[in-house]
């Protein structure tokens, strides 16, 4: 199993003098998603994506990366999730013969780095997968009171975090503000598809009674992750960008940014707020 932290000899400065110290850093490596797929006596395997990650729940990321980029629908396409034990940086998923592949499809993968997963895409027409789940939900109603505690819980739950200061995190939290699930990466996008592939594998998907909170901004991507896991209400400790916005209101997202010192902003979906806490 490979460590998420290692350890480097600093020499840390301030006004006065300079100190010589172990410090922790967030471990940053590749991971090679890779399908097998195909008839029984016609078994073929393909390298679909490369990404910059944190080692730990692989087999997760690269099962919540098939799903939010449209290539698998449901756990009944997985027949086996490969993870080598020799530290040798690749997850392999073996697909079930019956699942039909779109190969233009696949071809259009890329290599994605731990900021932004959506660099190397030709088009924002070219990320536009289709949304699996029926959107419409029962109303949802929250207080800003229930939003306020989400950061602090976040945070106090990021282990790797607390040692190494340099790693994002999403955590799903139920309508009561309880945690259910937190993964931690040094990429965003990263951190979300290992929520989602948990959740997909549990087979709990659609997320729509639950709150979604990154620990960085809201980027167009992860907006788009969340719809595809059914996600209607998500919040970040940092802003949105514009595209996340339009996203967002044109799905009728609740997209919530600067979640943080019990403050944020609502740029979508403001009807789900109830300035009242009861």
């Amino acid at each position: 199993m490979q460590s998420k932290i290692k350890t480097s000899t600093i020499k840390k400065f301030t006004a006065s003098h300079s100190v010589e110290l172990e410090d922790h850093l967030a471990v940053e490596e590749p991971l090679e998603i890779q399908i097998r797929y195909g008839a029984p006596e016609n078994r073929q395997r393909k390298s679909i994506a490369v990404t910059m990650r944190t080692p730990g729940n692989d087999g997760e990321l690269a099962v919540g990366f098939l799903f939010t980029e449209g290539i698998i629908s449901n756990t009944n396409q997985i027949v086996n999730t490969h993870v080598p034990n020799d530290d040798s940086n690749h997850v392999i998923i073996d697909l079930h013969p019956d699942t039909e592949l779109n190969i233009n499809q696949l071809h259009r993968h890329f290599y994605t780095t731990s900021s932004c997963g959506v660099c190397g895409k030709s088009s924002i027409e070219a990320i536009r997968t289709n949304i699996t789940f029926d959107l419409a939900t029962p109303l949802l109603r929250l207080t800003p009171q229930l939003l306020h505690t989400l950061p602090d819980t976040l945070r106090q739950a990021q282990a790797a975090f607390i040692q190494t200061g340099g790693i994002h995190a999403a955590g799903l939290f139920d309508l009561h503000g309880k945690l259910q699930l937190i993964r931690e990466d040094v990429g965003r996008h990263n951190a979300l598809d290992k929520v989602i592939g948990t959740a997909f594998q549990q087979k709990i998907l659609p997320l729509n009674t639950h709150i979604l909170l990154v620990s960085g901004r809201a980027s167009f991507e992860l907006v788009q992750k969340s719809l595809m896991a059914g996600i209607r209400v998500m919040a970040a400790v940092g802003s949105p960008s514009s595209l996340a916005v339009q996203l967002a209101e044109e799905y009728d997202m609740t997209l919530i940014g600067f979640l943080r010192n019990e403050r944020f902003n609502v740029y979508t979906g403001a009807y789900r707020l109830s300035s009242h806490s009861s």
